[in-house]
């Protein structure tokens, strides 16, 4: 063994000696010379490996063991245990429990009889105690949730058995912590603390009725020894997993209840660590540190509880008396006038500790505060006072994070039991009105540098996890509670933040008057250190506070628009200032004295601002069609004045973050708001020119789509409450083909033409044209895909020419796949938007193109040859088929035969085999779609055969198709790939539900048990483990169709087909199986049946050659 855990000792030798290891464990008597070395050595290797031989022996050769044997083992090892647990090291003794356990898990109480009293007598005994409680907590954690080598029928019969003595353990365990503390307390040296007014106040005395309970909990906590502190901490971690399985019930007692509570305080109390930090030796502060650990311990026991969901009438009152307790310990924690201390006593407290009770606070709100509301003497405002101070001194960001939460979580309550309650709304608003306003305000200080700089300024804003910067999680988080305070409470929200944002605006404003013109461009003359430091803040809120603003924008609109129009108009007129503001005095492109930080401050305050307003698209929208009844002139100053803001912007020399925040503002306007008058404000006609305008150069490909996106919905958008007869079509409809002919004018030269044979240009240069055309051209296409039909006509106008050259160049980009990828991209959005308008003959004529064009080896080549952009232009060109083959109605269907083909004698081949999943999820939703919209294609119904249900069975048509659609299923659910097993299962189910698959003639007596057997087999190999229920419910779906096949034939014989059984095992398995017809029965048949036959194999594969089987 010390050979093979040296260093020096090679793999190859590593090799040998694990061999001979193994091979010595196999052997029949091998566990007698491994009783004598763990009697005889004192080398850990040597023990542990002799451990590992018993386990195996135990947990997978047992039933082999003569009886003789075992009852050797079952004396030898318990008394090997009680001779040196105290010498043994931790984790030896740990494994020798296990050991023994396992014993009792496969003999107790049949053979091993007295197991558990053994354990409950180790514990009664002090000298043995800490090993009682081992061995208790290690039977809980293997017998209470067995794993799964064990009969469904005896993990049952342990269940019952460990209930059976739950009330005893628990009253050893009750014993245990009361006599340690009741011991300790006598003796500690502290005189109680007098009843000044300090620790008993007006709340504690609401919290607690009784007072002897609040002069329990105000005992001093007394000073354990070491023994006496393991023992406990040994106690407690039986107590929380006891309570993870174990139902709530009286036998949880209120002495119980109380003694953990005891047991929490030591993790609220610092009196203790400062006592022995005092006393200077490093022992005490061990101690210290392991008294905070009793309190987490304490608080896991209680946190188990606490996340039960179903509580029985008789155990609410424990409840109530625990909440109680727990906010006995909150106040303690939070007890101080002094905001600073409050903070300091956290950050002493143990961090895990701190985590556990925002796991307890978080259990209260989610899971019982509607439970605990209703009870007139528990005082849920006062509740919300400690949770606000515990909130906000929070020492670390996660730990405000998580109090957060907790708070969203109650507003969420809140909403709800208003929206349930509507006629007690003002009553409950009432109630917690002031703690809101509070919250509110608390959460912006908490994200302005203003009040918070030391904190915001530890927060990262540079590296993304999971998409957002720390910065951003932390102002994200802050705004969504923000916003729900804002939907309970509209005004007192709005007249919160809505000055916070006006001081900083003030300074944004101000800055005009320092900006001075120097040789090389506009220059901000602000130069002190302490001025820079004080604007970059101010800056900065300013930011958060506009993101703020527009986070509130949907609680103006909607019913509401009306009452608070003057609140909203107020906003979008101060947000337009400031838009336009930043765009006449360039503020992006001054120069300032700390460029690194002043300059990203002052475009993201720019940028924030147009983001805000776009926030309020919505409320221009119903403003747009209030003014359109009244036709008032300050809407057309707002946009007209928006739009003034926006066209500077929209030019290469803007930083691409504000570039893209006016897009996406001018593409709000011309989608949501659509005002008539837009397209004749002399800014955005300036827009027109400049991106139809050859010689201007190019914006980056994100904005230039959003620009041309914005410009197409221009044209191409109903403007809202006009008649047909208004829109203006023909004129709107020439405007759009000369846009569209100016956006693709490079694309279409491309296309060679019999009069100029084509000029050669460089590959490279072809590709960016089709790449910068095709993909603002798809981007208007999906854009439009939903809108009137008046719309996609005009679309499709302007498009046709660009339509017909892709056709044209497609062929000549087969081998390119980047390039074959964005044109089939382009159309599939062409398919799916715009099917209808470019009819059936060119519909045709592109489908066959493409089937012309991907033959075998073209296919072969994108999917073994090209990568994953090959695999993605076969996943394209099958997404097309999909919208293909659903399309109602007979014009598609002549295509059905070559599709399928292409599917299956095609494409199939070459990805059956393959392990990667790429391309087949595309291929078998296309064969799914085939079957789910063309059903008829297979099973020719006619209405005489559907009124004498029962006698004619329908026709079957293209049945060898149909089998091989089939066949491929069927194959998909050998494969390891679990989404796809997933994918496939979910399409069977729905073909059953939609169109009765598992009842049609040729699947019912061709496939049906094929099917239940392989997804039996998948169970019992366990190799999809995650879709146990799925696959169960599936089963049971196809069983259902032939309940009596399903008993009578199919069973016996699945049975008779399984190896590693014997005859006797197998109609055990077959006896077990219940007749039950219903679903929770049948499945729960089928999880049992699949258990078994696992038990059964593993315990004969354990069985010693030549053991005669009765």
């Amino acid at each position: 063994m010390t050979e093979f855990f040296h260093d020096c000792t090679t793999n190859e030798r590593k090799r040998e000696i694990e061999e001979l290891l193994n091979n010595f464990a196999q052997q029949i008597g091998a566990w007698r010379f491994c009783l004598y070395f763990l009697s005889s050595t004192r080398n850990d290797y040597v023990m542990m490996y002799s451990l590992t031989v018993f386990e195996n022996l135990i947990n997978k050769m047992w039933l082999g063991v003569p009886s003789q044997d075992k009852m050797e083992i079952r004396s030898c090892l318990p008394k090997l245990l009680l001779a040196h647990h105290k010498t043994l090291p931790y984790f030896i003794r740990n494994k020798l429990c296990k050991v023994i356990v396992d014993i009792g898990r496969q003999d107790w109480p049949m053979f091993y009889h007295d197991f558990f009293t053994n354990i409950l007598q180790l514990i009664q005994s002090p000298v043995t105690t800490p090993l009682g409680l081992i061995m208790l907590k290690t039977t809980s954690e293997e017998l209470a949730c067995p794993r799964e080598d064990l009969s469904v029928a005896r993990k049952e019969e342990l269940r019952k058995l460990l209930l059976e003595q739950v009330q005893t353990v628990l009253g050893l365990l009750t014993g245990i912590l009361e006599t340690v503390w009741d011991k300790h307390s006598v003796t500690a040296a502290t005189p109680p603390p007098s009843p000044t007014s300090g620790e008993s106040g007006d709340l504690l005395s609401n919290l607690l009725q009784s007072p002897s309970s609040a002069k329990l909990l105000n005992q001093p906590i007394p000073i354990l020894d070491v023994e006496s502190e393991y023992i406990c901490s040994l106690a407690l971690e039986c107590l929380a997993h006891l309570f993870s399985w174990i139902p709530l019930s009286a036998s949880i007692t209120p002495s119980l209840l109380t003694t953990i509570f005891h047991f929490a305080r030591f993790g609220c109390d610092i009196r203790a660590r400062k006592m022995a930090s005092v006393n200077g030796s490093s022992q005490n502060c061990v101690l210290g540190q392991e008294r905070g650990r009793l309190g987490v311990l304490a608080m896991s026991c209680i946190n188990e509880l606490m996340s039960k969901n179903c509580v029985p009438m008789e155990f609410e009152e424990y409840l109530l008396r625990m909440f109680q307790q727990t906010f006995y310990l909150l106040q303690k924690i939070t007890k101080d006038n002094n905001a600073h201390t409050v903070k300091s006593r956290l950050e002493e407290l143990d961090e895990s500790y701190i985590e556990k009770f925002t796991d307890f606070l978080r259990l209260f709100v989610s899971v019982h505060l509607r439970r605990i509301e209703s009870y007139s003497q528990f005082p849920v405002v006062e509740f919300l006072t400690l949770l606000f101070k515990y909130t906000f001194h929070q020492p670390t960001h996660e730990g405000y994070f998580s109090c957060l939460d907790i708070w969203t979580l109650f507003l969420d309550y809140l909403t709800s039991k208003i929206k349930s309650r509507l006629g007690d709304k003002e009553a409950v608003l009432n109630r917690y009105e002031d703690a809101l306003v509070l919250l509110l305000t608390e959460v912006l200080n908490r994200i302005q540098f203003r009040y918070n700089q030391a904190q915001l300024e530890e927060l990262d804003d540079e590296t993304l996890d999971d998409d957002q910067t720390e910065w951003q999680r932390y102002l994200r988080q802050s705004l969504e509670v923000v916003a729900k305070v804002m939907e309970l409470l509209p005004t007192h929200a709005f007249s919160t933040l809505f000055p916070v944002l006006q001081d900083n605006l003030e300074v944004y404003l101000g800055l005009q008057q320092f900006i001075v013109t120097s040789a090389s461009g506009h220059r901000l003359n602000i130069t002190a250190e302490n001025d820079c430091r004080r604007l970059h803040c101010s800056l900065r809120d300013l930011s958060s506070l506009l993101q703020a603003v527009g986070r509130l924008a949907e609680y103006f609109i909607g019913d509401v628009f009306v009452v608070r129009f003057s609140d909203a108009l107020t906003v979008v007129e101060r947000l337009v200032k400031v838009t336009l503001y930043g765009s006449q005095i360039k503020l992006y492109n001054i120069e300032t004295a700390v460029p690194s930080v002043l300059k990203p401050d002052l475009i993201d305050v720019h940028a924030q601002s147009l983001a805000a307003l776009q926030a309020y698209s919505h409320w221009l929208a119903q403003y747009c069609s209030e003014a359109h009844r009244q036709n008032t002139q300050q809407f057309v100053t707002l946009i007209s004045t928006t739009m003034d803001a926006v066209t500077p912007l929209i030019s290469t020399k803007v930083q691409d973050k504000l570039l893209l925040s006016a897009c996406h503002l001018l593409v709000s306007l011309a989608t949501t708001v659509r005002p008539v008058f837009l397209i004749s404000i002399p800014a955005v006609q300036k827009v027109f020119n400049r991106i139809t305008d050859a010689s201007a150069q190019r914006l980056v490909d994100k904005a230039q789509v959003l620009v041309c996106r914005a410009l197409s919905n221009i044209l191409l958008l109903p403007w809202p409450n006009l008649p047909e007869n208004e829109q203006q079509w023909p004129v709107r409809s020439i405007n759009h083909a000369s846009l569209i002919s100016a956006l693709s004018r490079d694309y279409h030269n491309l296309k060679p033409n019999a009069v100029a044979p084509q000029r050669k240009m460089p590959l490279d240069d072809t590709k960016v044209i089709i790449h910068q055309t095709l993909s603002v051209l798809e981007d208007i296409v999906e854009n439009i895909s939903g809108e009137s039909t008046k719309s996609r006509q005009i679309c499709y106008q302007s498009l046709q020419e660009s339509v017909q050259v892709s056709l044209a160049l497609f062929p000549a980009f087969i081998h390119q796949s980047d390039v074959t990828d964005e044109m089939l991209s382009f159309f599939l959005t062409l398919f799916r938007g715009l099917r209808v308008q470019m009819g059936v003959p060119f519909t045709e004529q592109i489908i066959q193109t493409f089937l012309n064009m991907f033959t075998r080896e073209q296919l072969a080549e994108s999917i073994l040859h090209e990568g994953s952009t090959g695999c993605r232009v076969v996943e394209k060109f099958l997404k097309i088929l999909q919208v293909v083959v659903q399309e109602p109605g007979q014009v598609f269907k002549p295509f059905l035969p070559s599709i399928i083909s292409l599917c299956m004698e095609q494409v199939y081949p070459i990805i059956a085999e393959r392990p990667s999943p790429d391309v087949k999820a595309e291929l078998f939703e296309l064969l799914f779609r085939t079957l789910h919209h063309n059903w008829r294609y297979f099973f020719k119904s006619t209405v005489l055969a559907s009124v004498q249900r029962g006698i004619a069975e329908e026709q079957m048509e293209n049945e060898s198709q149909f089998s091989a659609i089939m066949q491929a299923f069927g194959q998909s659910f050998l494969q390891p790939d679990i989404h796809l097993f997933k994918q496939n299962l979910f399409y069977l189910e729905t073909l059953n539900t939609k169109q009765k698959l598992y009842h049609k003639k040729i699947f019912r007596t061709t496939m049906l048990f094929q099917f239940v057997n392989v997804l039996l087999q998948v169970l019992v190999h366990k190799s999809h483990d995650l879709l146990q229920e799925e696959i169960g419910i599936a089963i049971y779906n196809m069983a259902s169709v032939d309940f009596d096949g399903f008993f009578a034939a199919f069973l016996p014989e699945f049975l008779t087909s399984c190896d590693g059984v014997d005859a006797n095992q197998k109609n055990v398995l077959g006896r077990n199986f219940k007749m039950d017809r219903d679903l929770p029965s049948f499945t729960q048949s089928v999880h049992r049946l699949v258990n078994d036959l696992r038990y059964y194999r593993l315990c004969n594969d354990s069985l010693p050659p030549g053991t005669v089987k009765l």
